[in-house]
């Protein structure tokens, strides 16, 4: 069973999965099948598979074996991205997020929750949440969370 994919951050999440997508068409390109490039990369056919999907929990020897056997290589060069977004400075005071306050229904209304306990609260009892009622504010919240704290967005 694969390990669990560490969390990676959505402009992370994308590159990777294009760097599989560019691996598995080297691999179309060259004719060469799952099976036999696993083997010259001395990993699974399964693992093959998930490099080609660009899985963040496959280790980095296993990436650098199958560029090898494919003849890539790859390289470390500085960043065209810009920087990652400032975390969100402040407390989140619950009362501000009718959502929230409902999951948070235990804490006194002007409490001030962290941006990472916030997060907390809202992955860990998403199933009580009625995103239908998510109103603007609250959702925007969601997705400055998520970005800030380099998680998937929730499902709203």
């Amino acid at each position: 069973m694969p390990s669990a994919a560490p969390p990676v951050a959505p402009a992370a999440d994308h590159r990777l999965t294009a760097f599989g997508r560019r691996i598995h068409a080297r691999r179309k390109a060259l004719k060469v099948s799952a099976t036999t490039a696993a083997e010259a990369a001395g990993v699974s056919r399964m693992t093959l598979h998930r490099i080609e999907r660009g899985e963040p929990s496959v280790t980095m020897g296993a990436y650098m074996n199958a560029l090898a056997a494919l003849g890539l290589d790859v390289d470390v060069v500085p960043s065209t991205q810009s920087a990652p977004p400032a975390p969100i400075a402040g407390g989140i005071r619950i009362a501000d997020y009718p959502q929230l306050r409902r999951l948070a229904w235990q804490l006194a209304p002007d409490t001030e929750l962290t941006p990472a306990e916030a997060w907390a609260t809202y992955e860990r009892n998403w199933r009580h949440v009625d995103a239908s009622a998510l109103d603007a504010r609250e959702r925007q919240l969601l997705d400055e969370l998520a970005r800030a704290l380099g998680r998937k967005p929730l499902h709203v």
